[in-house]
C-alpha cells in the first residue's frame, strides 16, 4: 500500500467534511484528454514511468497517495503526490515531455471521503455536498473541485477510498 500524503486534521463539519491544511508538496502531473473516468486510465503510465525512473537521474521513487483528477473542460489534469521532503527543485526532470513537476504552497482544503468504484456521477455528487456544507458554513472556495483516489482497480469498489477536495479560504471567521 502506498504511503499516504500527509496532512493535519483541523477540524471536522457536518457530513463528514474535513478541513485539513496541507503542507508543501510537489506533485508530478500529466494532461489526458478524454470522460472523467478514463482519464486515470490514460494518465497512469507516462506518472508511473516517472517514478519507475523515466526521468533525468533515473531515480525510482515510491508512490504516494492520492493519485489526484482535476477535471476542467474535456480534460483533466491527473497527478502523483511525490514522497514528502522532495521539493520540485530536487525532483529529477522528467524524460516524457508530457510530464511536469511543480510544487504546491501550503494550504487549507475541504475533503469529503465516499467509497465505490470511479464513477463521474458519485464524484459530482459528493463534490456537490461538499460544496454545500462549504456554503452552508459560509466558507470560501478557491479554485474547483478536484478528487483523491486512494486505491488501486483490484480493490473491490465498496472498500475504495476516494475523496471529493477543494482549497478553502477564509477559515478563522467560518470555524
Amino acid at each position: 500500500m502506498a504511503k499516504a500524503q500527509p496532512y493535519e486534521l483541523l477540524t471536522t463539519l457536518s457530513e463528514g467534511v474535513e478541513i485539513r491544511h496541507y503542507p508543501r508538496h510537489t506533485l508530478i502531473s500529466v494532461e489526458v484528454n478524454g470522460d472523467f473516468e478514463s482519464a486515470g486510465n490514460r494518465a497512469f503510465r507516462p506518472l508511473v514511468s516517472y517514478i519507475s525512473g523515466a526521468n533525468s537521474r533515473g531515480d525510482r521513487l515510491a508512490m504516494t497517495s492520492p493519485v489526484v483528477q482535476a477535471p476542467h473542460q474535456s480534460a483533466h489534469t491527473m497527478s502523483f503526490v511525490l514522497p514528502d521532503g522532495i521539493s520540485a527543485n530536487e525532483a529529477p526532470l522528467p524524460v516524457d515531455g508530457n510530464v511536469s513537476v511543480h510544487e504546491v504552497a501550503p494550504r487549507e482544503v475541504a475533503a469529503l471521503r465516499f467509497s465505490g468504484s470511479w464513477k463521474q456521477s458519485r464524484a459530482e455528487n459528493n463534490a456537490a455536498l461538499l460544496l454545500r456544507v462549504l456554503q452552508e458554513r459560509n466558507i470560501h472556495t478557491v479554485g474547483e473541485v478536484f478528487y483523491g483516489r486512494f486505491d488501486p482497480p483490484s480493490v473491490p469498489g465498496f472498500l475504495r477510498h476516494n475523496e471529493a477536495l477543494v482549497e478553502v479560504s477564509n477559515l478563522h471567521s467560518s470555524l
